[in-house]
């Protein structure tokens, strides 16, 4: 989407391979709400989604009945074979919705057919031929409640080809259904932020005002799309491309002013920042799709681990200032940590884990897992590491340059498997989980070998060792502590990784 064309051309692939422009649409409005990009971009994106929703009408208006299932029976067989293969198992998701997508619109045609013989429906259309209005409000609000534009223009060519509507009427409910086409996401993403409103409220513009020049010179128009194919079931499909290629060439050259229009419409709130401790990731909608959802989640809990890690960053610092204006700040985080914590846990206690397939069901222990123990983390350093670094300023204490030199070491190591920790929990990269478990037994050692060589220090009579001795424990015992609820995750993923191999090796 790095310019217009390019978007377009991004729409016509998308719907071409989604067989619907609304399912584009909302597909790309779900992206764009996380990662902005250009209001005009994002318009021709929408044009392009038009585009190609007409051209697949004409492909569905042969005979493709052998391609859903096809499409289904491949689908499934793979979706079986890789019941553990991560994106493989995702590709073959991808061609049983296209099967079912397909099977709904021959549905929709089956369940049509009765009308063909209807001696209601025949009454029902004649008074709209000679009312231009209504005609269009009845195929827009058809075409929303099937929630297809597609579907509502090969039903009408379907009624076309029995004589039941004409050509006038014909074309007058074929701007009707690209304006309803245009409602249907408008209604749906009405209320999903600002991008959204403006995306969908310039495509309801752009095509009502095709649909109001086409309506106003339909004497003079329709006598060209009379020679645009030999009967009226196949003049109705070339209205339908003829419309939308039409919508391109009007609007693609101008689409930066739509957008700077629509801006003008839903300007952004000025000095409404949003705050940190609300959730950036969690996605309401995405509830209704689990592996989406978990997705959300974990980006989110990945959110929190960057700031718990920035919080353990800034202890060391807080150890060496005596000063308490950085323990202020490090605490007033561990309460956006908590806020964060809650709305996870929330969002999470809100999936149906029946729904969860067993490596979903392992990816939701693994999210909610290790947010837990960001909180834990957060929670050793406001209860516990800040209150250390009180006493130490309180009391004006010192560390020996031996002492503090092993507490910087031991705080780098700490903080290296956080890092670590998250790009595990990121990747679920078995080799990099062994590697975590690694560093936990060297921590461990560190731990062993400073607290020998502290207590060496306190026989040597150190007076800085003595007046410092249970502030040193204290603090790497802390830090221990941490490391060992940031490397939890790592024995999760040895465990599922173990179990998988084995339940591949049993099939």
């Amino acid at each position: 989407m790095k310019n217009r064309f390019v978007s377009c051309a991004s729409g016509i692939a998308t719907t071409g391979l989604l067989q619907s422009s609304t399912a584009a649409t909302l597909l790309m409005l779900s992206f764009v709400r996380k990662h902005p990009v250009a209001l005009p971009c994002a318009l021709a994106f929408v044009i392009g989604a038009d585009i190609a929703t007409t051209l697949v009408a004409k492909v569905l208006s042969f005979d493709l009945s052998w391609l859903s299932p096809a499409l289904l029976v491949v689908g499934i067989i793979g979706h079986l074979a890789f019941q553990q293969g991560g994106r493989k198992r995702h590709i073959f998701s991808v061609l049983i919705g296209l099967g079912l997508m397909l099977l709904s619109l021959t549905l929709i045609r089956e369940a049509s057919a009765p009308l063909v013989h209807s001696e209601t429906l025949p009454l029902i259309m004649a008074p709209l031929e000679n009312d231009p209005v209504t005609a269009i409000a009845f195929a827009a609000l058809l075409t929303w409640i099937i929630h297809s534009s597609l579907a509502s223009v090969l039903l009408y060519a379907a009624l076309a080809s029995s004589n039941i509507i004409d050509i006038e009427l014909g074309y007058l409910l074929v701007l009707g259904t690209n304006l309803g086409g245009a409602i249907i996401t408008f209604a749906a993403t009405h209320k999903q932020g600002l991008t959204a409103r403006r995306v969908t409220t310039g495509n309801l513009f752009m095509r009502g005002t095709i649909v109001l020049a086409l309506a106003l010179a339909m004497d003079n128009v329709l006598p060209l799309f009379a020679q645009l194919g030999s009967d009226t079931t196949h003049q109705i499909v070339n209205m339908h491309i003829a419309f939308n290629i039409l919508l391109g060439i009007v609007f693609l050259p101008c689409v930066q002013w739509i957008g700077a229009a629509m801006k003008k419409l839903y300007p952004k709130p000025k000095n409404q920042k949003p705050a940190e401790h609300d959730p950036v990731y969690l996605d309401e909608e995405a509830l209704q799709t689990p592996v989406i959802a978990l997705a959300a989640a974990a980006r989110e809990t990945l959110r929190m681990a960057e700031m718990v890690e920035d919080m353990l960053e800034q202890t060391i610092e807080m150890f060496k200032q005596n000063t308490d204006t950085m323990t202020r700040a490090i605490r007033r985080r561990d309460d956006t940590i908590d806020h964060l914590y809650r709305a996870i846990k929330h969002y999470l206690a809100r999936l149906t884990q029946e729904s969860l397939d067993p490596k979903e069901a392992d990816r939701y222990l693994q999210i909610l897992t290790f947010s837990t123990n960001l909180e834990h983390v957060g929670d050793i350093i406001d209860k516990s590491l800040i209150e250390l670094a009180r006493k130490k300023i309180k009391n004006g204490e010192r560390f020996s340059e031996e002492g503090w030199h092993e507490i910087r070491n031991f705080h780098k190591q700490v903080l290296e498997n956080m890092s670590l920790a998250q790009n595990l929990f990121l990747s679920e990269d078995p080799k990099l989980a062994r590697q975590l478990i690694d560093s936990k037994k060297d921590i461990r050692e560190a731990e062993q070998a400073t607290s020998t060589q502290h207590f060496q220090r306190l026989r040597e009579g150190l007076p800085e060792t003595i007046a410092t001795s249970s502030l040193h424990l204290d603090i790497i015992r802390d830090y221990r502590r941490i490391n060992s609820y940031v490397s939890s995750v790592a024995y999760q993923i040895i465990e599922n990784t173990a179990r998988y191999a084995n339940e591949r090796r049993n099939h």
